[in-house]
Formats: structure tokens, sequence, C-alpha cells
């Protein structure tokens, strides 16, 4: 099962910001998502999908997308198989609503993170619910005057929008490094983990 996870701040409960540490605002402490993985594993009903679902985690929220079963009909083109794939998509959504909804009531309550889904069939993906945050930042005039740019070229309606299109920018053509980042961030948090009980 793949999982990309953000590391793990430290301090109070879910929500709760820290003080100002090195590297900018410290997010709280949150339950580990290190045996994320197995539980869903073990929790999800067999036959919903092939193999194990991916699962995508940072603070806020645990994305699982799950690859659903081929479909064995034949179809005349590919606009006619994608037709296919997005209702059979449709139908695994409507037929699992309900155990969706409690597997993830129990996982927000043992990870302190939402639960959003997904499924893939074929070249089909589709997210059922995903969580949107605002972040506050605080930017210079020259970083201002970058959104201010993609709002008046009509690449994005708002501050806000153009400020997630690029990150969502940064993110395709960084994923490599973004990638290798995030495992080294893991590994520290593994060998802090690992460190000796001072307590």
């Amino acid at each position: 099962m793949a999982v990309g996870r953000a590391p793990h701040g430290r301090g109070g409960g879910p929500g709760h910001r820290s003080g100002r540490g090195r590297g900018g605002w410290q997010q709280a402490e949150l339950p580990s998502t290190s045996d994320a993985a197995a539980w869903f594993a073990g929790r999800l009903p067999d036959g919903w999908f092939v193999g194990a679902p991916a699962l995508t985690i940072d603070r806020e929220e645990i994305l699982l997308i799950g690859e659903l079963p081929a479909l064995e009909e034949e179809f005349s083109d590919d606009a006619a198989r994608g037709a296919a794939e997005s209702g059979r998509i449709a139908r695994f959504r409507e037929q699992t609503r309900e155990d969706r909804i409690e597997i993830a009531r129990q996982a927000e309550h043992r990870y302190g993170r939402k639960v959003a889904w997904g499924a893939r069939l074929g070249g089909t993906e589709e997210q059922f619910t995903t969580v949107s945050v605002p972040v506050m930042t605080r930017l210079r005039q020259s970083e201002r005057l970058v959104l201010d740019t993609l709002v008046d070229a009509g690449v994005a309606r708002s501050r806000s929008e153009a400020l997630a299109w690029a990150v969502r920018l940064v993110g395709e053509h960084a994923d490599e490094w973004l990638g290798e980042l995030r495992e080294a961030m893991a590994e520290v948090e593994k060998l802090r983990s690992q460190g000796p009980d001072l307590g």
C-alpha cells in the first residue's frame, strides 16, 4: 500500500498550534499514522478493491483510493469504456456509502484526521470527498504581485485560488524532490521515536 505522509508536529491536541519553531509554526501533536495502512487493510470489507488501496496522509486528512475490479464487458470505443468506468465507480460509491461513513468515523477517532475516499477503474479515477483546508500565510509585495498577475491574467479568480494553483504547479514539477523530502522527514521521525527515554 503506498502511503504519503506529512510529518507530525509537536504540541497540544489536534488543531492546536504551538509556538514558532525553527521551521515556522509547528503543528499540534497528532496520533501516529504509522499503522494506518495495516488498519485499513484489516478494516475494509473483502472484495471492495483489487489489492491494497493507496493512502495519502497529511495533518488534516487521510485520502484512500482503491482500484475496483476490472470491467468484463467489451466496448465500442474509449468514450464508451470511460462512461462505463464512471458509472461503475458511481455504483460503488452509492452501495458502500453507509459502510464508508462508519469506517471513516472509526478512522477519524483513531488518527485524528478526516477520511476522504476515491476509486480508480481503468483510466478513470474519481475522488468522492476531500477536505479543503484554509491556510494562512504572510506574503511580501513581490510575492503578492505574482498572485495578482495570475488573477489579472484570468488564471485564477482570487489570490487564494492563485496560491492554490501555484502550489499545485510546484507539486507537479517537483514531485520527485518532494517525495525524497518526505522520505527523509519520515526517517527523522522514526529516529526521534527510537531515541532514549529521558523522562
